[in-house]
């Protein structure tokens, strides 16, 4: 490791995972040895989205004097990086000593160590991406904006929610569930635009079924979405890219001119989760965290309202070892997606060594894991005691970034005694590591019904009509 992954040393190691490396421990002591060394000065960085919305973050780093200012580097890009999964933006000012930003600048470049990310960020906001080198008092000030959404459950509607292995749907009346639907489907590895366009009209129709008549249509879907539509998202990364423009990129706003421009709001299926937990928790502050596929996040402020940030949790680095797993589409090590998602479990199944067979689909892959977990097998239950500590030291990761009362869990890997492990787990790691943050932050399971398909009936009522 670097002398700043050496920072990253956790007091509750993993079972299944020795060399784990938590962000939040690299991060907290990478911060009070800037305090212990006196030679610190301020790291500000701010990102700008669409309509001149900017968020900002303020730090510290070491000063140019300092015998550890090379640490700064990989400080700098961790946060960089979690910061734009989280926020999202076109542009990033990264405002501290020039060297951090230059840095900054080339590996954000088209040939740099984070052109994924470059280019992914372009695609999202449609602009070329840009990084700009300032001092910290040349950072703009944030601009921040919020919207309430949800709730809106009277009439006949219809919500779904689609996961990379499963897609569900429901038929609400005046709020109630009247039928709901889960079909087993694998819309990565499909390139053709026709077989995802044919599974949302069946799936709507479905539902329709059992309504006397259709007022309003939510949806909760994996990707990043503008104005209903999916920008970037990977249940279509399988579609070429001029078909994704022709044939992708307006596919919800044709499906409602189907039924009659009915009111439609598609959102991240991170951000429903989130409305899922302040509904059922009757309170704000909340973070959901969805474990499927991969991993979705999606936040309520402290005052209720929603965000117009990416929350895309899955990109976001959360383990420092320079040898941690590798995101198959991204091509970065140590992110939310290969920790907080069925992704992690079958990871951590190989480690020890569950026979299971590799020819199943995701969805039936897991519920066979899930069967030696119910049976009490030692070797599955170290999987979600890893994936709980990795959550445990997640959780006061994701509290350097946002104001957090809650976080709810759910999702497949949720399911049966899963969740159970996991809260344990992680209430272990925040109540040994971050006392302070274990008083202050509850973790949350919604019942079974509601961690399978609650995400399509909260979607129901998106829409106002």
């Amino acid at each position: 490791m670097t002398d700043f992954g050496k920072l990253a040393v956790p007091v509750i190691v993993p079972a299944l995972d020795e060399d784990f490396a938590p962000a939040a421990v690299a991060n907290r002591e990478f911060k009070a040895l800037c305090a212990s060394d006196g030679k610190s000065e301020p790291l500000v960085i701010a990102l700008e989205r669409n309509n001149g919305e900017i968020s900002r973050y303020e730090t510290v780093c070491f000063s140019e004097d300092s015998e550890f200012f090379s640490m700064n580097f990989l400080y700098a890009e961790g946060i960089v990086k979690f910061l734009l999964w989280q926020k999202g933006g076109w542009r990033v000012y990264v405002g501290g000593p020039e060297a951090i930003g230059n840095c900054m600048k080339v590996a954000y470049s088209e040939n740099g160590s984070r052109a994924f990310d470059a280019e992914f960020m372009g695609g999202v906001y449609e602009r070329d991406f840009e990084v700009v080198v300032c001092s910290a008092d040349e950072v703009p000030a944030a601009n921040e904006s919020e919207s309430h959404v949800g709730g809106n459950f009277n009439g006949c509607r219809i919500g779904f929610d689609l996961g990379a292995s499963d897609r569900k749907v429901s038929a609400v009346i005046d709020g109630e569930a009247v039928y709901t639907e889960e079909v087993d489907w694998d819309p990565r590895g499909n390139s053709d635009p026709e077989y995802h366009y044919s599974e949302m009209r069946k799936m709507l129709k479905s539902a329709a079924e059992h309504l006397p008549r259709v007022d309003a249509i939510g949806g909760s879907s994996a990707g990043v979405f503008i104005n209903n539509r999916p920008r970037v998202a990977s249940l279509f990364r399988g579609i070429p890219k001029d078909k994704f423009e022709s044939k992708i990129a307006d596919m919800f706003l044709n499906l409602q001119k189907e039924w009659g421009d009915v009111p439609m709001t598609v959102l991240n299926d991170g951000e429903v989760t989130a409305l899922v937990g302040a509904d059922s928790l009757g309170a704000t502050g909340v973070l959901g965290v969805a474990m499927g596929s991969s991993e979705a996040g999606g936040y309520v402020t402290p005052d209720g309202a929603l965000t117009n940030w990416l929350n895309e949790l899955a990109f976001c680095p959360v383990d420092y070892n320079p040898d941690a797993p590798l995101d198959e589409w991204s091509g970065d090590r140590g992110c939310g997606a290969l920790y907080f998602s069925q992704q992690a479990v079958f990871r951590l199944a190989d480690k020890v060594k569950l026979p299971i067979d590799p020819t199943k689909e995701l969805a039936a892959k897991l519920a066979e894991i899930q069967e030696f977990l119910k049976a009490g097998d030692d070797r599955a239950v170290k999987i979600w005691e890893t994936i709980g500590v990795y959550l445990g030291y997640t959780v006061a990761h994701y509290a350097d970034f946002y104001d957090l009362n809650h976080v709810l869990i759910l999702g497949r890997v949720t399911s049966y005694e899963g969740g159970n492990i996991l809260i344990r787990k992680a209430r272990e790691v925040l109540e040994v590591e971050f006392p302070e943050l274990a008083e202050r932050i509850t973790l949350s399971l919604p019942d079974e019904k509601a961690r399978r398909v609650g995400q399509a009936v909260m979607a129901a009522g998106l829409p106002e009509c």
